[in-house]
């Protein structure tokens, strides 16, 4: 209701109230007052003027058309204040913020009337031809971008296709008004996109395909590009690296196939009868603390990747099971090229002993100062050991990429789905276990610690393996050095990265996974 209409309604209802409390003094008939009442309550007259409210051209005018400047003069005023008081310095972040700007802008254009309205037609002849246009398209634009200014925007896939599914107020897309959302790309510079595929595929044992001689075989991890994409559920491929044109499933087709298949027979174990009974639903709401259980569940198909020009990373993310000698590895790196890789000190809550040093192997904190950090989001990752807190601080991983250096992270996998974002830009090593004899072999350690290894490296594998670009077994401590050093080179090679939102960290991942039982078994002396 409007400010003018609610007026109304309480003058309204004012009146009727005073002609219940009317004294007989007054000289008005019983029955006149009873006539009057009536009319008034019934929905004819308020309607009519509810109506009458609504066609009054009531103006609002705008306080004043100057608020940006007065918010800077704000800034101005409280940058004095951000050191000392914490309320101030989380009120000059808000007035910062390119949202809030951007309402600020709109809202003293509008006082100013600094808008135009868009042109009328005169005649039917000069009517866009856009509006006779079908609704599929194709249009061509080209997007003025600064460097290191965002896009605006944040995409899905649907179908195989790849769709805008929001444009931020105030970007520099929404600024340009050239793409909406529920807009599809369909090529990006002129270049086709590119897929990488998250699972093998052998047209041989497809029963599905039309054809078994016109399908295209890949593997996990190879980047194909997509030639045509009529038939909803078989795509035209070839592969980057050469060889013929193929069909291989599409992205709606694979969901189907893979989401039908049930996780309890996509294991290691094996599936005793041939008969297997039904099982209730298990239907969960979505938890931080289940975020594994959810991860297990993830359906990945295919990769949007890109062809990215020769730079260096900004961070080397190691993930690998307990044991599996990650952080040998990271150490090797590090002695090795101080000056290209560094890493980060962990930060606890616990008390420092008395040969430790603030600075030195943690930084220690107040736990009232971490848990305050941590429900700030400063943490990448954080947990709780013996009753003290233990975690990696974001703007840690910030100082080491300040100086030039790589850092190098050893986290656990559940980051991953943070990292994998244009913000870190990760590239993934899975550096596996070997074997449970060469493992027993290589280390002196209880048997069953050395089974945990190697079943927690195969775990990690099966519920984070999408996110791998690279897989080396650690079967010999120095040859698997090499490896992750040869990988290491960033900037001799063109790569192909996933197409993510925005880059700020650039990790290089690698996942140190543990080997086969047996190996495992012979790399640790029990």
């Amino acid at each position: 209701m409007t400010i003018a209409s609610a007026k109304s309604g309480t003058a309204m209802q004012q009146v009727l109230d005073n002609l219940k409390e009317l004294p007989p003094s007054s000289g008005a008939k019983d029955i006149d007052l009873i006539f009057l009442r009536g009319i008034m309550e019934s929905p004819i007259v308020r309607s009519l003027a509810k109506a009458h409210e609504r066609l009054e051209d009531v103006k609002l005018e705008a306080v004043q058309s100057n608020n940006v400047e007065l918010v800077d003069e704000i800034l101005s005023e409280m940058s004095s204040l951000i050191s000392r008081d914490e309320q101030a310095a989380e009120l000059c972040q808000i007035l910062k913020e390119p949202n809030f700007q951007s309402l600020l802008e709109a809202h003293d254009k509008v006082a100013l009337k600094s808008y135009e309205a868009p042109p009328s037609s005169t005649n039917c002849s000069s009517m866009t031809s856009s509006s006779l246009l079908p609704a599929d398209t194709v249009r061509m634009i080209s997007i003025q971008k600064k460097a290191g200014e965002p896009l605006g925007v944040t995409f899905r896939v649907e179908e195989g296709d790849l769709v805008i599914a929001r444009v931020l107020h105030g970007s520099m897309i929404d600024r340009q008004g050239m793409l909406h959302a529920g807009d599809v790309i369909r090529e990006v510079n002129g270049r086709d996109i590119y897929l990488k595929p998250q699972f093998n595929y052998n047209p041989e044992s497809d029963n599905l395909i039309p054809c078994k001689e016109a399908g295209l075989p890949f593997s996990k991890g190879d980047i194909l590009h997509i030639v045509n994409k009529e038939d909803p559920n078989w795509w035209q491929a070839c592969n980057i690296n050469g060889g013929r044109t193929g069909l291989i499933p599409s992205q709606f087709l694979e969901e189907k196939r893979k989401a039908f298949v049930r996780r309890e027979l996509d294991g290691s174990g094996i599936l005793c009868g041939t008969i297997v009974g039904k099982k209730k639903k298990k239907k969960l709401m979505y938890l931080t603390a289940k975020n594994a259980e959810f991860d297990r569940h993830e359906l990945q198909i295919y990769e949007e990747v890109a062809k990215m020009p020769p730079f260096q990373r900004k961070t080397l993310v190691l993930i690998g099971a307990q044991g599996v000698g990650r952080r040998s590895l990271k150490n090797r790196l590090i002695v090795l090229n101080p000056l290209r890789f560094g890493t980060t000190l962990p930060f606890t809550s616990r008390r420092p002993r008395d040969d430790e040093k603030d600075g030195h192997s943690y930084s220690f904190v107040s736990r009232e100062e971490m848990e305050a950090d941590i429900k700030a989001s400063r943490y990448l990752e954080h947990g709780e050991y013996d009753g003290n807190l233990y975690g990696t601080k974001i703007d840690s991983i910030h100082d080491v990429v300040r100086t030039g250096r790589t850092c190098i992270l050893d986290i656990n996998p559940q980051a991953l789905k943070v990292l994998k974002t244009a913000e870190f830009m990760p590239f993934v090593v899975f550096i596996a276990a070997p074997e449970l004899e060469t493992l027993r072999a290589m280390h002196k350690a209880v048997e069953t610690d050395l089974k945990k290894t190697v079943d927690e490296s195969a775990r990690i594998r099966r519920a984070y393996h999408h996110y791998f670009d690279l897989t080396i077994v650690n079967d010999n401590l120095d040859k698997a050095f090499e490896k992750l050093q040869s990988a290491t080179s960033f900037t001799c090679a063109p790569q192909a990265l996933k197409v993510l939102k925005t880059a700020e960290f650039m990790p290089f991942v690698v996942f140190i996974a543990a080997p086969e039982l047996e190996t495992l078994r012979a790399m640790h002396k029990a």
